[in-house]
């Protein structure tokens, strides 16, 4: 699945139950069950998964499957086909591809398949677009432009900068972010533990100037905006309760806006900036798979463009032979 904004996981189409045989109705069910209790998937994530798998379901009643025993590679391959020949998109197509494996490994782990007819199914390659980021002098004009908001000591203010301080220097997801408590920050260490995709742990660091602005923010204001309702929440909306998603992504916007030719990023944007300038730092890339908490080093590789891209000019500019 590709990697979204908080779940990774872009919408798929609703399922379509009504149509199918009770049994494929009963095994759908079965399969939440499992991508919710044993996954622990979100609730975005297990929808988009249904969805696909129940097209997939469809498609094979029109073939005249009416058992899930009678799904083959052929069928998974006629999915595909029919859903290119309605102009479907690669990434779609990819998407729904990886579904349909993820769905029958799991029918052949639970013995409702004898074979893993996925396990053979390829799928098209996605067009891998370079992701816009921040050069290093516009990320430090982003956290100065913030900090200069926040002279006046607002809680607001306060709590905006060390949000924006905190994506750039760990790389974290704006889903990570707004799940953070208390508790979760490591100051002795300069580490923060969050929860990723499937509520996968992992330590983080974070730099000096970081834990200087989540100092600031705890100790002058969050206590100004906590509530009895607030709980262990790190960062907290102007309510009193935790933030969440869309106030942070109105910020990064915002305060991307202040940076003169800067390009219009979110918070997915502030991490792919701060994955990028550890390749351009010199960390290898297992270190940063490791940071962002990615599942497969593919993932990671994606943002080596930058670097090569760095290595190329200067090598024209220096090389008597280039």
């Amino acid at each position: 699945m590709s990697e979204q904004e908080t779940t990774g996981q872009p919408a798929a189409e609703e399922p379509e139950e009504p149509g199918l045989p009770e049994s494929m109705v009963r095994l759908l069910g079965d399969y939440e069950r499992h991508l919710v209790s044993e996954r622990d998937l979100t609730p975005h994530t297990v929808r988009a998964y249904l969805g696909d798998v129940s097209g997939l379901l469809d498609h094979c009643t029109r073939l005249g499957l009416d058992d899930v025993t009678d799904l083959d590679l052929r069928a998974l391959r006629s999915w595909l086909a029919r859903m290119q020949t309605t102009g479907r998109s690669r990434t779609t197509i990819a998407r729904r591809a990886t579904a349909a494996r993820v769905f029958t490994a799991w029918l052949h782990r639970t013995g409702r398949l004898p074979t893993d007819p996925g396990a053979a199914l390829g799928s098209p390659k996605k067009h891998k677009t370079l992701p816009p980021v921040l050069r290093a002098d516009e990320a430090e004009s982003l956290i100065r432009a913030a900090a200069e908001r926040a002279d006046d000591g607002t809680p607001v203010g306060l709590r905006d900068v060390a949000m924006l301080e905190l994506l750039y220097a760990s790389g974290i997801r704006v889903g990570e972010l707004v799940g953070l408590d208390i508790d979760d920050v490591d100051d002795g260490r300069r580490v923060v533990r969050v929860f990723g995709k499937g509520r996968k742990e992992r330590s983080v660091p974070y730099g000096t100037p970081a834990g200087r602005a989540i100092d600031r923010w705890l100790a002058t204001g969050r206590p100004a905006l906590r509530v009895e309702g607030s709980g262990a929440a790190l960062f907290l909306g102007v309510r009193g309760r935790r933030i969440d998603q869309r106030a942070v992504r109105d910020l990064v916007h915002r305060r991307v806006a202040d940076v003169p030719g800067a390009p219009d990023i979110g918070p997915h944007g502030l991490r792919h900036t701060a994955a990028t300038h550890l390749l351009e730092g010199g960390a290898d890339l297992r270190s940063v798979q490791e940071l962002l908490g990615h599942a497969s080093l593919a993932t990671t590789q994606l943002y080596t463009h930058v670097t090569t891209d760095r290595l190329r000019r200067a090598y024209q500019q220096a090389h008597p032979r280039a």
